[in-house]
């Protein structure tokens, strides 16, 4: 490799790395040469060559793998599953597509917990009240899709349904449960993306160059806008992406002035 002058050692040898993994010298699945032999390939030392190995594992080429190495990532072309953000309402029961993600996850973790300065403002409640939590792993049936669900259902705010006795229910059924004890499910989505922890990267296998998407779904009651249910989806941008249907809605002042012409 020619030295270049007044740019950092570690930075040229990630930049031949990354032309042998483009060239299809190092193709996908390889496992790199050792450290010492990759220092004597590119002339420079050790410390270099584990300088070079980080930048490109920050850039998702490269995995490590504890006992056995570091290897060259697959190419990524995008998202392997989907997730859809809809709910449907057929003869008196809540579907979504996400139903059959359930039936292939683990049994949930159900618990006690209290909201926090994050939960608070979603469920439009004061800091520390109580509520019940489940958490589960849910998976993609039809491809290598997972992600991690948590309910949040605050004791007040389902007290008369069927979910204070069985909080454990996947979605559609816990919004089923609201309408049959009087409320008008509907909801809202937030998304965001932060940087996965240790634990959820391992959970659902996510490379160290990972963005985490996660979704904060409010299911409210519509007649009075009241927040009921508290949802959080934490999944791998790489993987799985979201995709929602969107409908115009009228201003609401349009329609009340549409019922009151008739």
């Amino acid at each position: 490799m020619a030295i270049i002058r007044n740019e950092a050692l570690h930075k040229q040898v990630a930049a031949a790395m990354r032309q042998a993994i483009a060239t299809g010298e190092w193709p996908p699945g390889t496992q790199l040469p050792t450290e010492t032999d990759l220092a004597q390939t590119y002339g420079v030392s050790r410390p270099t060559v584990r300088l070079a190995v980080a930048a490109l594992r920050s850039e998702g080429q490269l995995d490590v793998k504890q006992g056995r190495g570091t290897f060259v990532r697959p190419t990524v072309h995008g998202p392997s599953a989907t997730m859809e953000r809809t709910v449907t309402l057929r003869g008196g029961t809540y579907e979504t597509p996400t139903d059959a993600w359930f039936a292939q996850g683990e049994e949930p973790a159900v618990y006690r917990t209290r909201t926090d300065a994050i939960t608070a403002p979603l469920l439009d409640m004061a800091e520390d009240e109580l509520m019940i939590g489940v958490d589960r792993l849910i998976a993609d049936p039809a491809g290598d899709g997972r992600a991690l669900h948590r309910f949040l259902l605050p004791m007040e705010r389902i007290e008369g349904t069927a979910l204070t006795e069985q909080p454990g229910v996947a979605p559609a059924e816990a919004y089923a449960a609201l309408a049959a004890a009087g409320r008008e499910p509907a909801w809202r989505d937030r998304v965001s993306a932060r940087v996965p922890q240790p634990d959820e990267r391992e959970a659902l296998h996510l490379s160290e160059a990972a963005v985490l998407l996660v979704v904060h779904r409010v299911t409210y009651d519509r007649p009075s806008g009241l927040p009921l249910l508290l949802e959080e989806t934490r999944l791998g941008a790489e993987s799985t992406g979201l995709t929602f249907d969107i409908e115009a809605l009228k201003p609401k002042r349009a329609t009340q002035r549409a019922k009151a012409a008739h």
